[in-house]
């Protein structure tokens, strides 16, 4: 295949939300509760919710520093390439990087909301709902087709979550974040079949796909207490292994057939093992007595797993094995993970190197994606606009430099005035 002919699909990447994004969205009675981004004494940008703290982390936003430069300290937004929080620079980054559509999970209000729902109340539901409308009525209504609106809920209510669920549906959401490990957050687990059974039914109704996005579960990793930040970083794809265990052996797939489950960030070296793993396991510990239907645990996967990876030179040999229909390509703009601005060319040579033909390289880089969110990528670019090559000459202009946190200052400040 042409680098120029590839049509990418990002299934997973991040905004930083921009410091006005509540603006439009909330009622004047709840003023006094919205979150905010102030400067707090150390010169640091800082959302605040009812009080209480959180940062904007360093990893959250390098795409354009130098890697020298790369770290988990806080950074301010001017500091920041604008295409990290800005919708219109976010766009032209895309061109650039041949992404026709982009996925994205939020900052400050944390995956599956968790920084908001710090606090459980009907404050939190309002900003939640407000966080969505924000997301799909501004962040992608400002350029329609180029990102796939995904929401997040007030979980610790299944009634108010159900509604939250049913309403973006209708406004033409097409997933939700959720909690790979909701336990760790204190509710129940998804082997509770009666607790999730209703939202599990509604996204099944719906057809919105729970995305489960590695870091809420960290928890779960008994880790030293003096191991360095590498460890998580390496291990992170093992709490997606954990979270495809609860659901897999769990109620929600023979409770609810058309549930579907997307692992963002969670790589896909892992799955040969544990579907190996969990074959055996089921025809070998017969005294269990587990019931799949009269199919393997492996076929169950494949029918509500969307295996999510940005970079798996080696896995991506065993494509088939995974499951060819199962495996989507993610950019994981603007983090320390992403593939900026060449992912064209490094997805290509992985995919090349794995001996895949032009048929998995596009449904890997885009149909499966498509496919599994109902998302139609040509709806409104035709195909022949949506190319890596037509995006890319839009976009012969980008500057991409490679700047220093202080003259990405400097540059903020001459452009603010």
């Amino acid at each position: 295949m042409n680098v120029d002919d590839m049509i990418l699909v990002s299934i997973d990447d991040h905004v930083v939300e921009p410091a006005e994004m509540f603006q439009l969205h909330l009622p004047r009675t709840y003023a006094e509760h919205v979150p905010r981004l102030i400067t707090n004494d150390q010169g640091v940008d800082q959302w605040v919710y009812r009080g209480k703290p959180v940062g904007v982390t360093g990893l959250n936003a390098v795409v354009g520093w130098p890697k020298d430069e790369w770290d988990k300290n806080p950074a301010r937004y001017a500091e920041m390439r604008p295409g990290v929080y800005d919708i219109h620079d976010r766009i032209r980054d895309m061109n650039v990087n041949g992404i026709l559509a982009s996925m994205c999970f939020p900052t400050f209000a944390g995956f599956s909301a968790g920084h908001l729902s710090q606090f459980k109340d009907e404050i939190t539901v309002v900003m939640i709902s407000a966080y969505n409308d924000w997301h799909v009525d501004e962040w992608c209504a400002a350029y329609p087709g180029r990102l796939i609106p995904n929401a997040i809920l007030p979980l610790w209510d299944t009634d108010l979550a159900v509604a939250e669920i049913t309403r973006v549906a209708a406004k033409g959401f097409r997933g939700v974040t959720m909690p790979e490990l909701p336990h760790i957050d204190g509710l129940p687990s998804y082997h509770d079949g009666e607790y999730w059974a209703p939202v599990f039914a509604a996204l099944s109704e719906t057809g919105l796909v729970m995305n489960l996005h590695i870091g809420q579960g960290f928890g779960a990793l008994k880790l030293a207490s003096d191991a360095p930040i590498d460890n998580l970083m390496c291990l992170a794809p093992t709490v997606s292994q954990v979270a495809v265990q609860d659901l897999l052996w769990g109620p929600a797939f023979r409770a609810h057939p058309g549930l579907k489950v997307a692992l963002s960030e969670g790589g896909i070296g892992w799955i040969p093992f544990y579907l190996d793993r969990s074959d055996r396991h089921y025809t070998n510990q017969t005294w269990l007595r587990r019931d799949f239907g009269g199919r393997l645990p492996s076929e169950v996967f494949r029918e509500h797993v969307m295996a999510c990876y940005v970079t798996d030179r080696t896995s991506l040999k065993l494509r088939h094995e995974i499951g060819i229909d199962n495996i989507a390509w993610e950019c994981d703009y603007p983090h320390s993970d992403s593939i900026w601005p060449n992912a064209p060319e490094f997805v290509l040579d992985e995919l090349n190197a794995a001996g895949a033909d032009d048929a998995d390289i596009n449904k890997i880089t885009w149909e499966n994606a498509c496919r599994f969110l109902n998302w139609d990528p040509f709806a409104v670019l035709p195909r022949e606009q949506a190319t890596v090559g037509a995006l890319r000459a839009q976009a012969t202009d980008v500057d991409l430099t490679i700047r220093p946190r202080k003259e990405w200052a400097e540059l903020h400040a001459q452009r603010v005035g």
